[in-house]
């Protein structure tokens, strides 16, 4: 992945298992929140994958838009376009009808002194919107993070771990959790929640921020010693996939790469591609928030690009100094403060 245009490519790449459920899946998509970090990339990956099952579901993607060029990238995707603000009623009230929603609409970068706004966003929005789309199959994105920190020898949280969110902004996704799991139950909503922790691709996520950290010359902090990473592309197909097994109750689902990384053999590897010296801070707490994705590997494999491929790729990148998208994870954050 040397190029924009060959990421692009290959975060939009539909496995064949993607393209045969989509096949068996029966009418349209909506996605809601369409433009984020994950958005484009995952409305692009479901237009192709439908292509490639022959079906006539359309892949609608629905957004703001405000960015410039946004709405010009998601139209060379093939899907139909949506500008609206879905936390206004007349616009949600007027999206299309969809049998299959899914939900990416949330609020982290900036939430530390923006409390109210992310609990209206990550809160009383989605409840909204499973009453706009009581009769769809919903697949939700949440986050790791409601999670607790727990030993790094534990292999992570598991969907049974209880939940022990840390900060405002871990409070609020348990909230919006909460919410759907009481619509579902209402409503008799079949639902999907994906617990996302934490998505790579070159232009953002963990390994970017310590690529970037290492070229600055700046020393890398090891209090948060271990974390997750799972390739985007992978976490978009799951995304999608989850439409299937949604449920009422609702179907949770914890999305994350195999591995327990250690921080420090992590930014070692990525210094080695980068040719710079790295140096370190602090010392590995015990804990960290970490994630046991086993269920998800059972149900839809393993991912299909790994770490090492990651971390040379994004190496690469970084190298290079193509674009990043300046949203940096704050993984390091154990007060959670972002």
């Amino acid at each position: 992945m040397h190029s924009i245009e060959e990421l692009d490519e290959r975060l939009s790449r539909p496995r064949p298992a993607l393209v045969a459920d989509l096949r068996r899946l029966e009418g349209d998509i909506v996605v809601l929140g369409a433009s984020g970090k994950l958005g484009v990339s995952l409305v692009r990956l479901a237009v192709r994958a439908v292509e490639e099952a022959g079906t006539k579901a359309r892949v609608t993607a629905v957004s703001r838009f405000s960015a410039p060029g946004s709405r010009a990238a998601m139209e060379a995707t093939g899907a139909e376009v949506v500008a609206a603000d879905v936390g206004d009623d007349a616009a949600l009230a007027a999206l299309p009808e969809a049998a299959n929603v899914v939900y990416l609409v949330g609020a982290k970068f900036g939430t530390d002194g923006n409390e109210a706004g992310t609990w209206e966003t990550n809160v009383y929005l989605p409840g909204r919107v499973a009453r706009r789309y009581t009769g769809s199959r919903i697949s939700a994105l949440s986050t790791g993070n409601v999670y607790p920190l727990v030993d790094v020898g534990t292999g992570g949280a598991t969907e049974d771990t209880p939940p022990g969110p840390v900060g405002e902004y871990a409070m609020s996704c348990l909230g919006r959790e909460r919410v759907l799991q009481a619509a579902s139950q209402r409503y008799g909503t079949a639902m999907a929640i994906i617990r996302l922790n934490y998505a790579v691709e070159m232009r953002y996520g963990v390994l970017v921020d310590l690529a970037q950290t290492i070229a600055a010359g700046d020393p890398v902090d090891l209090t948060t010693g271990h974390a997750n990473v799972v390739w985007q592309g992978y976490a978009n197909e799951v995304t999608l996939r989850s439409l299937l097994h949604a449920s009422s109750p609702p179907f949770v689902l914890n999305l994350s790469g195999p591995e327990t990384l250690s921080i420090r053999q992590v930014a070692t590897d990525l210094a080695a591609e980068l040719g710079e010296p790295v140096t370190f801070a602090g010392e590995p707490a015990p804990t960290s928030l970490l994630s046991n994705a086993a269920r998800c590997h059972g149900l839809f494999g393993y991912p299909d690009v790994t770490v090492p491929e990651l971390v040379q790729a994004t190496a690469r990148w970084v190298r290079a100094g193509l674009p990043t998208l300046g949203k940096p994870t704050k993984f390091q954050q154990r007060d959670g403060k972002f």
